[in-house]
């Protein structure tokens, strides 16, 4: 499971993802039809998510509603760039259409 902030036109959010990258092109086609198609996005350590989304981590994954590839973990933008250091983000990668 690979975890990544996605800073887009409506703010940060947090997926988890299946795929082997946060940038798979499979992924990005798929934020695409969801209306993202232009992000800034930076895997970040899904054990630094576990502990900083507790419970709430293990609820999203066992959602059976959601598609397996692609769980939204946190949309509220605000809360997602508060709990992660921009120092811990690593490189940048960005996606235009």
């Amino acid at each position: 499971m690979k975890a990544g902030i996605y800073f887009t036109g409506t703010g940060p959010i947090l997926i988890l993802t299946s795929y082997d990258s946060i940038i798979e092109p499979r992924l990005v086609k798929k934020l695409a039809t969801k209306g993202i198609k232009k992000f800034i996005s930076y895997e970040v350590s899904e054990d630094k998510v576990k502990k900083q989304y507790g419970n709430h981590f293990n609820v999203v994954m066992g959602d059976l509603n959601q598609a397996d590839d692609l769980r939204v973990l946190d949309y509220d933008g605000h809360r997602v760039f508060n709990n992660f250091s921009l120092k811990e983000l690593g490189a940048p990668h960005y996606q235009e259409d």
